[in-house]
């Protein structure tokens, strides 16, 4: 198959361009080269801006792209430059469950939904959810409904994302617990650590999109994907630690007392638990056991640690959340 991938080189693009290409696919990766991707067998790379693709119309036809997959549209803009350049062929579209209006409960600290979360849950009510919030990467017009509402009528398959962790994570989500472990942190802070918040490892979620592609089962709807089982916050942490050998323990602090870094290990009143069944009936598809899959990726972010080391205003702020610790 010839896939045309946008984004192809970080993270989940770089996983999903992996994995075409090792099943012997022909990729054409649409990217701007910021991020160096190793030589692999059947992938060639257009380097521009998706904004910019107009100007590159004559490549896209002539590799003649029987297959398209966005990894990486976060506004409407993202979408209306690429969508007159590329052919009505089938699709597959990273999104996220932010989508959903229990994430709205979750930015505010409100019950707003029910779990577990799939496809018949409420829509999110308000547009633009990280408007000046400044968050590096995420513009103030992000947002995947306006990428969902443009490429569902295109005949694509949507995939709604829960938290993706894995190699190459540059959000580096088990950090929260190994860059503690690694300044030789002993007893680290936690509150209630209640947070049912479903997790998935990259290259589940490229096979997901492998089996999108594969089956015109899903094409026109939106899916939501995530591993099978979830582990509270404070579960997921004992795994991160189990997988790096550490003896570290998890002291209970009260919530107010957390760390910013650990907010999210308090008690929240909105959970944001995914079910995948109407995914595994139509592709058929499963992710793999998420023990294993947690310690596959730590082993990974061991072996390749942040460049940022440990401060001494974390670990003041850790010993001042450690000192409220309850007797």
């Amino acid at each position: 198959m010839r896939v045309l991938i946008l984004g192809g080189t970080r993270f989940t693009g770089r996983r999903i361009t992996e994995r075409l290409s090792a099943r012997g696919d022909d990729v054409l990766a649409v990217h701007r080269g910021k991020t160096p991707l190793p030589d692999l067998p059947g992938v060639t790379h257009l380097l521009t801006d998706r904004h910019d693709l107009a100007r590159h119309a004559g490549a896209v036809r002539d590799f003649d792209p029987e297959a398209i997959v966005d990894s990486y549209a976060l506004t409407a803009a993202d979408v209306d430059a690429v969508l007159p350049v590329l052919p009505d062929v089938p699709a597959v579209v990273l999104s996220s469950v932010d989508v959903y209006q229990a994430f709205t409960g979750l930015n505010t600290g409100r019950e707003l939904a029910a779990m577990p979360i799939d496809e018949d849950s409420e829509l999110r009510r308000e547009r633009y959810p990280y408007r000046g919030a400044g968050l590096p990467g995420v513009p103030d017009d992000y947002d995947k409904l306006d990428v969902e509402e443009r490429w569902l009528p295109r005949g694509a398959v949507v995939l709604r994302l829960p938290m993706i962790y894995g190699p190459h994570d540059a959000q580096r989500r088990e950090d929260v617990i190994l860059r503690r472990v690694r300044a030789g942190r002993d007893r680290i802070p936690v509150g209630a650590a209640n947070l049912l918040w479903t997790r998935l490892h990259v290259d589940d979620l490229a096979s997901a999109v492998l089996a999108a592609l594969d089956s015109r089962a899903a094409d026109g709807q939106a899916l939501t994907i995530g591993e099978s089982r979830t582990l509270t916050f404070g579960g997921w942490f004992r795994q991160i630690l189990d997988a790096a050998g550490s003896s570290a323990e998890l002291v209970r602090v009260p919530d107010h007392a957390l760390p910013p870094a650990l907010a999210l290990a308090g008690a929240p009143a909105q959970h944001a638990l995914v079910s995948s069944h109407r995914a595994a009936a139509m592709l058929g598809w499963s992710a793999a056991d998420p023990a294993t899959r947690v310690a596959e990726s730590v082993r990974w972010h061991l072996a390749h640690p942040s460049p940022n080391p440990w401060t001494p205003e974390e670990a003041a702020a850790d010993d001042a959340a450690l000192a409220a610790a309850t007797p």
